[in-house]
């Protein structure tokens, strides 16, 4: 005679596909509230209510230290999982069980589903706007999905017809299989770089505003690659790449690298002018047009190996490069989290050495970023072979394989105690480093091919400016040495563009 009614906690069920594993429950990471309590359940006759049992907000049990720093007395070892919050980079550690958790409460409202129609359950849709007034930093489902998935698969990708047209003055006076080699590049995608406020919004395809209608345009959308570089101080090592924002200005508006300070004012400039109106169009166009971003070439590389440079030890660059691209992550992946994000990591004759790759670790770690990081981009603008990838970064040191095709070293890095000769064997150095070093971080590599078609150019491979005898490489493609490490090889540095000025 027992026919049971149930109700069901919709507390925090509003993301269905968070967990690594469903038997992980204790602060979970991406969750977010469910549906408000209500009668209006999918069989009344069976379901009385959802309802809030578990008030959302509240622990369901410590971290192993508590938010005061002392020891929890009740820890349970479930709230260490992987998918626990107070476990990951800059996530605060979780107060005892029913105590408020400011942070999750936070994460619990930016993935909501407070009803049917409000937002949707699976990876890969955005759920809700967080607002940037929350000041934290939460991975939703659309971002997970970002994360998870090869941008580049199955995508076609965009071909700029401003990059067309400049290769067609070139094709004029051109000759023979150059000419042949140069009509064919005329198809080849290519990345476009905001290296100008300017570049930003307008219409046509010298704008990234302007790029994006058109990409939307096409059935279907095709891919689109930026390069975000104009950091304050940008490229303290190389004067050919300076930029426009500066932390302090000369009397000519050139950057003044000597000043030393917290960069306040070209930082606010680079936030306010660069940074939230490429958000602004994201907002616009992520939804309808996949879009794959490259933060800021050589930036963090130069902090890494170039402090004993005057231009970019002082406090001012440090500090604008390393506030300026945590904004520049955080604020994007917040707004836009169907874009997918890669940081630039140099290549393999800059970081490649163990002690460069340690602190580049260590740099990239204090930014707190890496959830919201699909990985690195290598080479870019660079001219380091691809090479052929062996079967572990460091196989070819000490001169252990020296008939493998895989130790080929054109640049003569091995015989210096650098085992990343080429950038495969650079990607899986990348890989190793940060899956050791950040938990949960397992970074994916696009590489750079826009040049380096050509593997023994150069008399010394420091040099890096229109480099003589130098050859475009491999098309943009998914087809990679190692799909599960490297997404995709990209025109990043549009070939034909000049590296900087001769006298």
């Amino acid at each position: 005679g027992f026919v049971p009614h149930v109700i069901i906690d919709t507390g925090r069920n509003g993301v269905v596909d968070m967990r690594h594993d469903c038997k992980n429950w204790c602060n979970i990471r991406g969750a977010g509230v469910g549906l408000k309590p209500t009668t209006e359940t999918a069989d009344p006759e069976i379901i009385d209510a959802y309802f809030w049992l578990k008030t959302p907000g509240e622990s369901d049990g410590c971290s192993q230290t508590l938010p005061d720093g002392a020891q929890c007395p009740r820890y349970d070892a479930d709230c260490g999982s992987e998918d626990s919050l107070g476990t990951g980079p800059n996530e605060p550690p979780a107060p005892e069980a029913g105590q408020w958790y400011d942070y999750q409460i936070k994460q619990l409202a930016a993935n909501a589903r407070l009803s049917p129609s409000s937002g949707v359950e699976s990876a890969g849709t955005k759920i809700f706007e967080l607002n940037s007034a929350v000041g934290m930093s939460i991975v939703n489902t659309t971002t997970l999905h970002a994360l998870s998935v090869n941008p580049f698969v199955g995508r076609s990708f965009y071909v700029n017809p401003v990059y067309s047209k400049e290769l067609g003055l070139s094709i004029s006076s051109a000759e023979g299989q150059t000419k042949a080699t140069l009509e064919e590049m005329q198809d080849v995608p290519s990345a476009y770089w905001l290296d100008k406020k300017a570049k930003i919004l307008g219409e046509g395809t010298g704008t990234m505003e302007g790029i994006l209608a058109d990409a939307a345009a096409k059935s279907p959308p095709q891919l689109v690659t930026f390069i975000v570089y104009d950091l304050p101080n940008r490229d303290c090592h190389a004067k050919a790449s300076n930029g426009e924002i500066c932390c302090t200005y000369n009397e000519d508006g050139t950057c003044d690298y000597d000043a030393a300070g917290d960069c306040t004012a070209g930082l606010a400039e680079y936030k306010s002018e660069y940074i939230d109106t490429i958000v602004s169009v994201l907002q616009k166009y992520a939804s309808l047009v996949p879009i794959v971003l490259v933060i800021e070439p050589d930036s963090l590389p130069n902090l890494s190996t170039n402090m004993a440079d005057p231009r970019c030890g002082n406090s001012a660059t440090q500090t604008a490069y390393k506030q300026g691209v945590a904004y520049a992550v955080e604020t994007i992946a917040t707004a836009a989290p169907e874009v997918a994000i890669y940081l630039d990591a140099g290549h393999g004759g800059w970081l490649g050495w163990k002690n460069n790759m340690q602190d580049y670790v260590a740099t990239i770690r204090s930014l707190g970023v890496t959830q919201h990081l699909r990985g690195f981009a290598t080479n870019v603008a660079g001219y380091q072979p691809l090479g052929t990838m062996c079967p572990t970064y460091d196989w070819c040191l000490n001169n252990a394989h020296p008939e493998d095709p895989c130790c080929a070293d054109p640049c003569h890095l091995t015989s210096e105690w650098d085992p990343s000769q080429n950038e495969h064997n650079y990607a899986l150095h990348l890989r190793k480093a940060f899956s050791e070093g950040i938990a949960g971080f397992v970074p994916h590599v696009i590489i750079d091919t826009g040049r380096n078609g050509v593997v023994d150019m150069r008399h010394d491979c420091k040099n890096w400016c229109n480099i003589r005898g130098a050859g475009v490489g491999l098309k943009p493609t998914t087809e990679t040495a190692d799909p599960e490490i490297i997404d995709a090889y990209f025109w990043l540095k549009t070939p034909g563009e000049s590296d900087g000025c001769s006298q």
